[in-house]
């Protein structure tokens, strides 16, 4: 190819909250992570896979955040997800036989029954159950770039009142990267592309060298970008290359009004069989007998109206197909247009949560399949890039200091705090003071001692995530992002309490660590104040990444 006119860089964010619930033998949140296991993250390594059988060069970014990475390599979840996709293999074999008078229905429940098959086909024969593996594998041809992450997606600028909480998030978010991914991250996805100064020079530390934040977070930095959003700026403090998301293909597919998921002939998501049909019927596959998805979904969007028509497959990859080539024609043209004001090939940064592609917007992995084909063979204006190859060709950057930011609704974290969640932050903050206390007075503890700290790191972190302010914002399962955050914060405290006194309750605690497994490899005095400890040699040695990304 020759050299293009510019670039774009594919960010796709895979993130869920560390739900796992041993003490129930089932239990609906985690089918969160089930349906984006079938839906999501194994057509996305499909289509890795058919990239790679077929010759087709492509680069592509992705953040599997910590927990999610913990959730995928957790043995339990594992078997339970092959007892949930057999049994909707189960529920599409009946409905095969419910459906056989129902041409346009019966078609439909045999592409389900293909993909649930075909599904648990990869998950235990080709994957071996260990996605993450998999992941790894596409990181490893050079292809796919895997951002670090905080450790239980806390949401940063909201913790600046404990810096050494910040500083826990992000070290030991680096640290199971490396775990998990077998060497040190160059980008790390801040949660929320939540960022408030001097984050950066936690990154910084830990050896990251760069960051995706909210659009206006460049656009209002200072002094301001001379070209916006398509080239990176550097942090003047501590030299990290920050990536501002471009709005344009953000409103592409994001926006509920014009973005391409909308259209009528996608799938709807909101017509599923676990509530449209008869409640005994669909009773066994019901977690607790509470009516909800099941993924066997019959209807398209149709349009505003109540009346949907059933789903046309073909027709639907047609769209798919088609708005793969406009979103392709769009960033050309936003490429020609800012190459002749730049002084280097501009970068387009698309960042999307990955669980849209497949779960909220079915035909996504099809759409991202046909956009990196045509980007391949269709034109020769733009190429697909990632943010560290980006700062390999083009180290040089103007040196600005971005704004707080977030992404979400105004975008100066509202989603986080706002009356429906703000009374959480009080008793997020005083439990991290005591944490930090702990890790202070408590230097070389005894085993016992030492597990109960650790466990006491590992609930504060829980409770931390950003994911139970969000819901309470939403207004989802708010029920359950309450009860998780007070159990959480109980359970911290009563640690404090019995770590306090030196009167651990043994059986109770190791109850809690079977509940609460996440980071078996924890270190709690990593909120030790005052160091910030293994930071910097979580960073790796000299000369282990690009001289450039240094």
């Amino acid at each position: 190819m020759t050299q293009p006119q510019g670039y774009l860089a594919l960010v796709l964010h895979a993130h869920l909250p560390f739900v796992r619930h041993p003490e129930h033998e089932a239990f609906l949140e985690e089918d969160w992570l089930f349906e984006a296991i079938t839906e999501c993250y194994l057509p996305l390594l499909e289509v890795f896979a058919g990239w790679e059988r077929d010759g087709v060069p492509w680069k592509l970014a992705m953040s599997v955040t910590p927990t999610l990475a913990a959730m995928l390599q957790d043995e339990l979840l594992q078997q339970r997800y092959v007892r949930h996709i057999e049994g909707l293999i189960a529920l599409v074999e009946k409905e095969l036989g419910r459906t056989t008078a129902q041409p346009e229905f019966h078609r439909l429940a045999r592409m389900y029954h293909q993909r649930f098959v075909r599904a648990r086909q990869l998950f235990v024969d080709e994957y071996r159950m260990d996605l993450v593996a998999g992941f790894r594998a596409f990181q490893d041809t050079g292809k796919l770039e895997i951002l670090a992450s905080a450790a239980t997606h806390g949401y940063l600028p909201l913790m600046h009142p404990n810096r050494a909480a910040v500083r826990a998030q992000v070290q030991i978010g680096i640290d199971a990267y490396r775990r998990a991914f077998g060497r040190n991250p160059a980008g790390f996805w801040l949660p929320e592309c939540g960022y408030a100064p001097p984050d950066d020079e936690l990154l910084a530390a830990g050896g990251i060298c760069w960051f995706v934040a909210e659009t206006h977070a460049l656009l209002h930095a200072r002094p301001r970008p001379w070209a916006s959003v398509y080239a990176p700026i550097r942090c003047p403090s501590s030299g990290v290359a920050v990536f501002g998301r471009d709005p344009e293909s953000s409103k592409q597919v994001w926006s509920a009004a014009e973005g391409y998921p909308g259209d009528w002939d996608y799938r709807e998501f909101y017509r599923d069989i676990g509530y449209d049909l008869d409640y005994e019927y669909v009773r066994p596959w019901l977690k607790g007998g509470v009516r909800s998805h099941t993924g066997i979904k019959y209807y398209r969007i149709t349009g505003p109206t109540e009346a949907k028509q059933p789903y046309d497959p073909d027709r639907a990859r047609e769209k798919a197909a088609l708005h793969a080539g406009n979103f392709m024609f769009s960033r050309e043209k936003q490429v020609e247009y800012w190459r002749g004001r730049m002084d280097r090939p501009p970068i387009v940064v698309a960042p999307y949560d990955a669980e849209l592609f497949g779960h909220w917007w079915f035909e996504g992995p099809q759409w991202l399949d046909f956009l990196v084909r045509k980007i391949a063979y269709d034109q020769r204006t733009i190429a697909l890039t990632t943010p560290s190859e980006y700062l390999e060709r083009f180290p040089a950057a103007q040196a600005a200091q971005p704004s707080m930011s977030s992404w979400g609704h105004l975008g100066y974290s509202e989603v986080w705090l706002n009356g429906a969640n703000d009374w959480i932050y009080r008793h997020l903050h005083a439990a991290a003071e005591r944490m930090i206390a702990l890790a202070d007075a408590h230097r070389n503890p005894g085993p016992l001692l030492r597990r109960a700290l650790n466990q006491a790191a590992r609930e504060l972190l829980l409770a931390q995530s950003s994911d139970w302010a969000f819901i309470m914002t939403t207004g989802t399962t708010v029920d359950y992002a309450i009860r998780r955050t007070k159990a959480h914060l109980a359970r911290f405290n009563r640690l404090f309490e019995q770590i306090q006194t030196g009167n651990v309750d043994v059986q109770w605690l190791e109850a809690v660590e079977r509940k609460d497994n996440l980071f078996p490899w924890l270190d709690y005095r990593v909120y030790a104040s005052g160091e910030d400890h293994g930071l910097l040699a979580a960073a790796g040695a000299p000369g282990s990444m690009p001289a450039a990304l240094r």
